[in-house]
C-alpha cells in the first residue's frame, strides 16, 4: 500500500537517502526560510532550483486519508514511509530554524540597510527567472502569454499599496492560509502577500518576540492551506506545466519592482501604534535616490545572489545524479 507516485525531479520517496543527503535537505529548507522572510522572494523558488519542488508537493499532497487509514493499521513507520516523513521532517526543521534565527537579522537590515538586502534578493531572482524560463520545453503563443500576463499582474500588485490588517485571530489564520499557499508557489512570495494583507510586520514581530499563541494560530492555518492547495498545484504541474512554469517566471520578473534596492519614500501613513513609516515607495534611477547608494556592495551583492542561485542548481542536480 506504498505510495509509488513517482515525482516529476526525478526522486522517489521510497529511495534511500544517508544522512548527509538529510542534512542538505535541513539546508535547503533553511534557504527557503530565509527566503520567505523577506517580501519579493520565493522560498519555492528555492525548493524548484535545487531539485526538490515536485517531490515537497508529492509529499505533502500524501497527508491524506489514506495515511490515516495507514496509521491506524499498519502503525506509525507506514504512514511516516507513506507521507515521506523524513524528508518534510528535515525540510520543515530546517525552515523554522532559519525564520526563527534569521527572522531578526533580516528585520534589522530592512530597517537599516534595505537596498543592500533588496539588491541581493534582485540578484536572486533574475537568476531564478531565468533557471525558470530554462525548464519551460515548448514555447508557444499560450506560453508566452502566459509569461507577459504572469509579469503584468505581478508589477500591478507590486505597485499596490498595503494596507493595515487587524491582529486578530481570524485575520492571523487567513494570513496564514493565503500565505502558504503564495509561499510553495516559484515566483510568488507568501511574505509580500503578508505585506499587501497588513500582516507582515505582525508575523515578523511575533517571530522575533517568540509570540506562541499568534505563531500558533498562524502555523494553523498554514497547515490548512498547504494541505489543500498543494493537490490543486500538483495537477497544474501534472497536466499543463510548461504554461504553469511559464506564468511563474513572469511572476517572477514582475516582481523584481518590489526588490529594486533604490526606492523613495513617496507617501508614509502614521501605523496602529502612531508611528510614522513608509507606505508608498518609487522606485529610481541611484542618482535620483535620496540617501546613500552604496552602488559598489549593491552591485557585489547583486552578483552574488545571482551567483548562489546557479551554485543551488547545481546542488540539486548533482543529488539527483547520484
Amino acid at each position: 500500500m506504498d505510495n509509488k507516485e513517482p515525482v516529476l525531479d526525478g526522486t522517489s520517496k521510497d529511495a534511500p537517502v544517508n544522512f548527509i543527503e538529510y542534512v542538505f535537505f535541513f539546508l535547503r529548507g533553511m534557504a527557503m526560510g530565509a527566503a520567505d522572510v523577506v517580501p519579493g522572494v520565493s522560498g519555492g523558488t528555492i525548493a524548484f532550483i535545487t531539485g526538490i519542488y515536485e517531490r515537497l508537493l508529492n509529499a505533502i499532497k500524501s497527508v491524506n486519508p489514506t495515511a490515516l487509514k495507514l496509521l491506524f493499521k499498519e502503525g506509525i513507520p507506514a504512514a511516516w514511509k507513506y507521507v515521506d516523513g523524513s524528508f518534510l521532517a528535515a525540510l520543515f526543521a530546517g525552515i523554522v530554524v532559519s525564520l526563527v534565527s534569521l527572522s531578526k537579522i533580516l528585520k534589522w537590515c530592512l530597517d537599516i540597510y534595505p537596498q543592500l538586502l533588496f539588491a541581493f534578493f534582485f540578484g536572486l531572482i533574475v537568476a531564478s527567472s531565468i533557471y525558470i524560463i530554462r525548464q519551460v520545453k515548448v514555447w508557444s503563443f499560450t506560453t508566452i502569454l502566459g509569461l507577459l500576463i504572469g509579469a503584468a499582474i505581478a508589477y500591478t500588485i507590486t505597485v499596490i499599496a498595503p494596507t493595515e490588517a487587524p491582529n486578530t485571530s481570524w485575520m492571523v489564520f487567513l494570513a496564514g492560509m493565503i500565505a502558504i499557499s503564495a509561499m510553495i508557489l516559484p515566483g510568488i512570495s507568501g511574505s509580500f502577500i503578508l505585506l499587501l494583507m497588513g500582516m507582515y510586520r505582525h508575523v515578523l514581530n511575533a517571530a522575533t518576540g517568540l509570540d506562541i499563541g499568534f505563531l500558533l494560530i498562524f502555523i494553523a492555518g498554514c497547515i490548512v492551506g498547504l494541505l489543500s492547495f498543494s493537490h490543486l498545484l500538483s495537477w497544474i504541474f501534472k497536466n499543463y506545466k510548461n504554461i504553469a512554469l511559464a506564468v511563474l517566471s513572469g511572476f517572477m520578473i514582475g516582481s523584481l519592482n518590489k526588490v529594486w534596492p533604490w526606492q523613495n519614500v513617496a507617501k508614509t501613513r502614521v501605523d496602529s501604534h502612531g508611528n510614522t513609516v513608509p507606505w508608498i515607495r518609487d522606485s529610481v534611477m541611484p542618482s535620483n535616490y535620496n540617501g546613500e547608494t552604496y552602488m559598489l556592495y549593491c552591485v557585489l551583492l547583486l552578483i552574488l545572489g545571482f551567483s548562489i542561485v546557479f551554485v543551488l542548481e547545481r546542488l540539486g542536480k548533482n543529488t539527483k545524479e547520484s
